[in-house]
């Protein structure tokens, strides 16, 4: 039996915990990212449609009383934002980056605007699944103190990764993103089913953002995504669009962001925002091993703009 006391094992088991309670916004907003450029597009505003997902979900919690109601409001801010951005870059001579970057502002923008009155005001949370009671052991316990919406966020990894393989509307999504003209030929509504990728896409993006203002940190501020939205997009990238790496992809970063914490936790104190700049650093590391010339895009749909 180990030693649960050891620093090895209080870092090891502050890494596992924190990395299911930080990958977890990573993992919808990139399984949203993973659907939308299945279909050919691409979607750099997701960092607005975070931040307005956590804005609406905590506003939604604070006035209803029911946490729920606010996920719900989150996904529908993700729904109308994603379905705003298919529907325009559907226009002819609309770049989806540029758009992408118009999005991220219109987003934030809004999202700071009208939550001002809400930094204040404490929102009901979403509860945790207390997993772990039957364990002795308190670090462990709080390993697996899970919150209901990571569970839902591998599910869905495994529901998508099938539905794309498996499914026609997997099958329709893979082809308009790969060979439009093929898809085209064979009858399938091109702009109809980007605009329902990119807006489902939104949806995900918003409950990922639902979770930062109603399970962890669990709050509204105006400095609360820390561009995880802009970093899904490399998080896409690195996992090959396959939503089941999306999972461990997160996972890796929810991991890279929560190395601050553990090394607190064993009384590492020095160089601490160094450590709380790992995120990013994997980010730049992440981008740089992928864009080499004999690597760039490897498995990429073919429509998307990100190739041509």
């Amino acid at each position: 039996m180990p030693d649960l006391q050891s620093p090895w094992m209080i870092l090891l088991l502050s890494l596992a915990s924190g990395a299911i309670r930080v990958s977890t916004p990573y993992l919808f907003v990139s399984l949203g990212e993973c659907l939308t450029e299945k279909g050919g597009r691409v979607n750099l505003g997701l960092e607005g449609i975070l931040v307005s997902g956590a804005m609406s979900g905590y506003a939604v919690s604070c006035l209803s009383g029911s946490p729920w109601t606010g996920v719900l409001a989150a996904a529908l801010a993700g729904l109308l934002l994603g379905g705003l951005h298919g529907l325009v870059c559907s226009l002819p001579r609309v770049s989806d980056i540029a758009f992408g970057i118009a999005l991220m502002l219109l987003g934030t923008g809004l999202a700071f605007f009208l939550g001002k009155p809400f930094i204040a005001p404490q929102a009901p949370m979403l509860p945790w699944l207390e997993l772990g009671k039957w364990v002795a052991s308190a670090q462990l316990q709080h390993v697996l103190r899970i919150n209901v919406l990571f569970l839902a966020g591998v599910a869905l990894a495994f529901v998508l990764q099938w539905g794309l393989r498996a499914t026609r509307w997997g099958l329709m999504l893979r082809m308009v993103g790969d060979h439009a003209e093929t898809a085209r030929a064979m009858g399938y509504p091109l702009t109809r089913i980007r605009i329902a990728a990119t807006a489902l896409g939104g949806l995900f993006a918003g409950i990922g953002g639902a979770y930062l203002s109603l399970v962890y940190p669990g709050s509204w501020n105006e400095g609360l995504s820390s561009g995880q939205g802009l970093m899904a997009v490399a998080l896409v990238i690195f996992a090959r669009w396959q939503p089941l790496r999306c999972l461990w992809a997160a996972l890796l970063f929810g991991a890279a962001g929560a190395l601050g914490p553990a090394l607190q936790a064993v009384g590492v104190t020095g160089g601490y925002y160094l450590y709380n700049a790992a995120p990013y650093v994997l980010t730049l590391v992440v981008m740089a091993v992928n864009c080499r010339p004999d690597r760039a895009l490897a498995g990429a749909p073919g429509e998307l703009s990100l190739t041509r």
